[in-house]
């Protein structure tokens, strides 16, 4: 008789995010009058800028003439795209190391921030920090190298605590006495919205080389850092090329949640055991994955253009404004926060249990947001919200949260 993978029944219950729906489908059958506000999951809500928009339709046009059609693309992605993104995104941040060979389009960083850990040994060490995006964890469960989840924690996993002393930016020093050979990042964080300065990822740089470790780098949300002080790439870190792999997306930077537009950058430097890395994953890439759509990453490069780069900008400030009204409402009612500035996320202290919280928020206010335990242990007494929605909507929400919470 045919097994099922055991992994899978070690995973918590729900994902965060079906849990989430689950219960404010419960509320919305109970027939709430207002109407629902959703400031929960980091979904944007402005629609493709009109330049992405027309190299979009370029694209789709392109499809019915025989003298462009195009079928399968390059397995890596279409060069044009992969050089926009090397001179943009990296070579005008001083990051030279990086180039278009260095980097794979996808369809999602939640994807491959999924399916890198596939190119490791079943057995190895994994550290991630506490709080953060749930998929690094369940992904490495389904993998094996977990044991069943006790107190909010998977057995096996290395959990690097991120808390108000250190600015919920974990440092290296956790893992002296507890050695780990892969370790994921994600700044600025989700949910937190802590970034890392120089200095700090630094710090993780010369540790991964002097250890022979791995770091994957999930910088989704680089485009939301306003302060030149703060790296937006990892690869502005000297020897990050040689041992840090980068995600990035064009769903926050660009809108594309709904089109599905993602790289990931493999340094042909980071080699283990003689063997490149980067071989490795063009290898499961390519097995794996058939390619963006050519339209869509015609729409993709328009982001690198002078007017797509406005465009772009003029919709981040936008988020980064509605952020600032969440912010301000929590200086009414005086709680502390992290995230708004760098970071579409405002990170939030109840001081009581994070599902109370949501559950408050939901039947009293009708707005959605996401409780903090949801992505980690270290998350209890936090909630996250998020500033992706319309300033109208925004305000409305965080006027009803001030009255109810006052």
């Amino acid at each position: 008789m045919i097994r099922l993978n055991p992994n899978y029944d070690k995973l918590q219950s729900d994902y965060l995010f079906v849990e989430i729906a689950r219960r404010v489908n419960k509320h919305l059958a109970g027939n709430s009058k207002r109407k629902l506000i959703k400031l929960g999951i980091g979904d944007v809500t402005k629609p493709l800028s009109a330049t992405v928009i027309k190299a979009f339709h370029q694209g789709v046009d392109e499809q019915a003439s025989k003298t462009t059609f195009k079928g399968y693309g390059p397995d890596q992605g279409y060069l044009f795209l992969r050089a926009a993104i090397a001179q943009a995104d990296y070579h005008e941040r001083g990051c030279d190391c990086i180039d278009a060979s260095d980097i794979f389009i996808s369809d999602g960083a939640k994807c491959d921030t999924s399916n890198f850990q596939e190119l490791f040994a079943s057995d190895i060490k994994v550290a991630l920090p506490d709080p953060v995006y749930p998929v690094y964890a369940d992904t490495n469960v389904m993998a094996g190298r977990t044991g069943f989840a006790q107190n909010g924690r998977y057995q096996g996993l290395i959990y690097l605590e991120g808390n108000e002393s250190n600015g919920f930016v974990p440092s290296p020093g956790e893992l002296v006495n507890n050695p780990a050979e892969l370790v994921y990042l994600c700044f600025p964080n989700n949910p937190t919205g802590a970034t890392a300065n120089r200095e700090q990822l630094g710090d993780w740089i010369q540790w991964a080389l002097s250890q022979g470790a791995i770091i994957l780098y999930d910088s989704a949300y680089e485009a939301f850092i306003t302060d030149t002080n703060t790296p937006r790439s990892v690869y502005e870190i000297p020897g990050a090329d040689k041992c840090a792999v980068e995600f990035r997306s064009f769903s926050k930077t660009a809108g594309f949640t709904g089109v599905r537009c993602a790289y990931t950058v493999v340094p042909g430097a980071i080699e283990i055991n003689g063997i490149k890395l980067q071989n490795m994953w063009n290898r499961r890439h390519s097995t794996k994955f058939n390619g963006v759509s050519y339209p869509v990453q015609k729409a993709a490069l328009a982001v690198y253009s002078a007017e797509g780069r406005r465009e772009i900008k003029a919709n981040i400030d936008s988020y980064l404004a509605n952020a600032r009204i969440i912010l301000d409402a929590m200086n009414s009612l005086g709680y502390q926060y992290w995230g708004g500035v760098n970071s579409p996320y405002v990170w939030i202290k109840t001081n009581e249990d994070s599902w109370s919280t949501f559950d408050k928020i939901l039947k009293g206010a009708d707005v959605v947001i996401t409780p903090g335990s949801g992505f980690g242990k270290m998350g209890q007494g936090y909630i996250r919200i998020s500033a992706f929605n319309s300033a109208e909507n925004v305000r409305e929400a965080l006027e009803r949260i001030v009255d109810l919470l006052s």
